[in-house]
């Protein structure tokens, strides 16, 4: 398993552990800084090779089956095993272009996706760094150099975009266009940083337009009326700054009827007797704010990752207005920590 600070390979010897962004307030002014749009999909580090792209998600697995479309691809620079990696995140788009976080879900949990599907809902690989050239690493190399080479490599543009950056515009101009165009937000880079790799580094900075947190599953309640046996809503858990893992509240709405019943496939064998909490955390935090006769909670093992948006997070540890997104395979849940109070 993954170590919870993000920098353990011991399971995946060679790879490169994606550098993290920390949240926070878009950079104003544009001095020092770059801007590139925030995208919504799964993060990938591709390693290109004479037989195409392997791509590799946070939690160190191979997703390259499940995307074959980009797999396939031949990259310049990648003619040795691994000479040319990339950071990047795969992303299905709407009718408008624009990402589409739900449109991908379709794509996340298939080992082996038909042709059919990959017409209906094809992935394009968006990439934002470039951390090996001609087998030599550039890591170190300030970002400003290490994007001019990315440009200059002239990726092709079936199945690869490389985005743009804004490095003369202030901050809070493009989170605005961004905002106006309906996209996530925007992640902030100092021109003169490194690429660190598996750390949350303050040298960038990403601003969500629409708060998004990743939870971990700790239990679920059965619905009422028509949903009566079925899911009606989940516990949810994060860990707190000790490591341990506390209740964080209840999501019911945002679920599609196959979510539910997807989710209930999935939920059903992990299910134990007692709460995935210590003792006394689960007296003093699961049942206070939560409505009473909500029905049976089903408690499950903490393993499965799922994502929110939301309106606040309070600081006595609860969200305000939450709504399911989706489940996150690419996550490990050690990494799920709380969010800062809004």
């Amino acid at each position: 398993m993954t170590d919870r600070t993000g920098d353990s390979r011991r399971d995946a010897p060679g790879l490169i552990a994606p550098m993290l962004a920390t949240p926070g307030p878009v950079p104003t002014g544009s001095e020092g800084w770059a801007f590139e749009i925030k995208f919504d999909g799964v993060r990938a580090i591709g390693y290109a090779g004479p037989r195409g792209l392997r791509l590799f998600s946070r939690n160190d697995r191979d997703v390259s089956a499940s995307y074959p479309e980009v797999g396939g691809l031949q990259l310049p620079g990648g003619s040795g095993a691994d000479a040319l990696v990339v950071d990047g995140e795969l992303v299905a788009l709407d009718e408008r272009g624009r990402p589409d976080f739900e449109r991908l879900q379709q794509r996340m949990h298939l080992g082996s996706p038909s042709a059919a599907l990959i017409e209906q809902v094809p992935v394009r690989y968006v990439v934002f760094d470039l951390l090996r050239l001609d087998g030599r690493p550039l890591l170190a190399a300030p970002y400003a150099e290490r994007r001019a080479r990315l440009v200059e490599l002239g990726l092709p543009d079936a199945g690869v975009v490389v985005p743009a950056n804004f490095t003369d515009t202030p901050g809070p101009v493009v989170l605005a266009a961004a905002q106006q165009q309906g996209l996530e937000g925007v992640v902030a880079k100092r021109i003169g940083s490194g690429y660190q790799p598996g750390r949350r580094s303050r040298s960038w900075i990403k601003t969500p337009i629409r708060r998004t947190t990743e939870v971990i599953i700790a239990g679920w309640s059965p619905g009422s009326g028509g949903r009566r046996g079925g899911l009606g809503s989940l516990l949810l858990a994060a860990h707190d700054t000790a490591g341990e893992l506390v209740y964080v509240g209840d999501v019911g709405t945002g679920f599609s009827d196959a979510a539910r019943m997807r989710l209930l496939e999935l939920l059903r064998p992990l299910e134990q007797p007692t709460p995935p909490f210590r003792r006394e955390v689960v007296r003093t935090r699961v049942w206070p704010g939560r409505p009473p006769g909500r029905g049976p909670v089903h408690w499950v093992e903490p393993q499965l990752v799922g994502e929110i948006e939301y309106r606040a997070f309070t600081r006595d540890g609860s969200f305000r207005h939450p709504s399911w997104r989706g489940l996150r395979p690419d996550r490990d849940p050690d990494t799920v920590d709380l969010p800062e109070p809004t």
